[in-house]
């Protein structure tokens, strides 16, 4: 039996034919066109509290950063863009991006200097895939928010309970540190901020 092929897509195809307005997000992974799983309502109490939290930490350090509704993460090396939980751009440096101003994407590591990703049940794509085009791209800092200890044990051990691992970028590469329970995250990004990884996973209404 022949095994049908599956259509692969380009970068501009995928800006191209996404819907307008759509409730359902999608990613393009390796040229492949991936929709997102609807996020728990978990999901997003945890995002917007630390939507909340960033924010109140770079205005108080007068940093000139935003967090987009809507925006793509492309690897210059694949047909990929990534839409993360939690997206930080620099402004001063989108005026070097040569997607951002018609379709809202970059692909430059002084434009972002944090991404969060809240772990779902396709957490094999936060761990693997989004880690290593992270690095890639030049993300100074990559958090994954794993509150249900979902992530495979090799990644936040046996046995597996709620962590935060903060991917920093030293010399070209990621070395990751892991918070759990009472333990204050550190983030070179925001170094002052006064969180630890109980006060995020308890933002929720588990």
């Amino acid at each position: 039996m022949t095994q049908a092929l599956r259509k692969l897509v380009t970068f501009d195809e995928f800006v191209a034919d996404y819907p307008e307005n759509s409730q359902k997000r999608y990613e393009l992974h390796d040229g492949v066109i991936v929709q997102m799983p609807p996020p728990t309502g978990d999901h997003e109490e945890i995002r917007g509290f630390l939507v909340g939290e960033i924010v109140a930490e770079y205005k108080r350090l007068k940093l000139p950063y935003f967090i987009p509704k809507t925006a793509f993460i492309k690897p210059t090396q694949s047909e990929s863009a990534y839409s993360p939980d939690v997206l930080i751009l620099n402004q001063p440096n989108l005026v070097n991006e040569p997607l951002w101003k018609k379709e809202s994407t970059v692909s430059q590591g002084a434009s972002i200097p944090l991404v969060v990703e809240v772990v779902s049940t396709n957490w094999r794509d936060d761990y693997l895939k989004k880690a290593a085009d992270y690095e890639a791209v030049g993300i100074v800092e990559y958090w994954i928010v794993d509150y249900a200890a979902l992530g495979g044990r090799r990644f936040i051990g046996n046995p597996k309970q709620p962590t935060i691992s903060i991917y920093s970028l030293v010399e070209g590469e990621y070395q990751v540190s892991q918070f759990r329970n009472s333990s204050r995250i550190q983030s070179s990004i925001l170094p002052e901020l006064n969180l630890t990884a109980q006060q995020i996973f308890e933002s929720s209404s588990v």
